[in-house]
C-alpha cells in the first residue's frame, strides 16, 4: 500500500499507540514537516522526547505524552491571520484546550504563535 500523506500517518499511529496502551512508537521514513510538528507536540507536552536514528533510511523514535485526541487536517484549509476563531471551534474541544498546527510563510507554528506574529497559512493538524 502506497502512503501518501505522511503526517496524517504518523498522527494516526498515535492514536493507535494511545488505545493499545503502548508508550513508544518507530516512525519511518522521517521527513522534515514530520520532525517540525514533533517538535511543536513536544514543546506542547504531547510527545515526551523523540530521537532520530540514521541509518539506510531516517527513523523517528518517538515516546508519547498526553494525547487525548491528534488528527490532520483534510482538506488543507488556509486560514487569514484573524480567522482562526472559526477552525478553534471546529476542531478543538475549549477555547483555551489543544492546538491547531499550521504551516505558514515563516515555518511551523501553532494557531496561538500565528495569531501572535499576525500570519495566516494552512491548517495541516490539531492534538489535545
Amino acid at each position: 500500500m502506497v502512503v501518501r500523506d505522511w503526517l496524517s500517518s504518523t498522527l494516526n499511529d498515535f492514536m493507535n499507540c494511545k488505545r493499545a496502551g503502548k508508550k513508544e512508537t518507530t516512525l519511518t521514513p522521517a521527513s522534515n514537516l514530520i520532525k517540525e510538528v514533533l517538535r511543536i507536540l513536544k514543546d506542547h507536552g504531547y510527545v515526551k522526547e523523540f530521537k532520530i536514528e540514521q541509518g539506510k533510511f531516517e527513523k523517528i523514535i518517538v515516546q508519547l505524552g498526553r494525547i487525548n485526541k491528534c488528527k490532520a487536517i483534510k482538506p488543507r484549509f488556509y486560514v487569514r491571520k484573524d480567522g482562526f476563531e472559526k477552525y478553534i471551534k471546529r476542531y478543538l474541544p475549549a477555547r483555551d484546550f489543544g492546538i491547531l498546527i499550521i504551516s505558514t510563510s515563516k515555518g511551523v507554528m501553532t494557531h496561538m504563535e500565528a495569531a501572535q506574529k499576525g500570519i495566516g497559512g494552512s491548517l495541516i493538524a490539531y492534538c489535545y
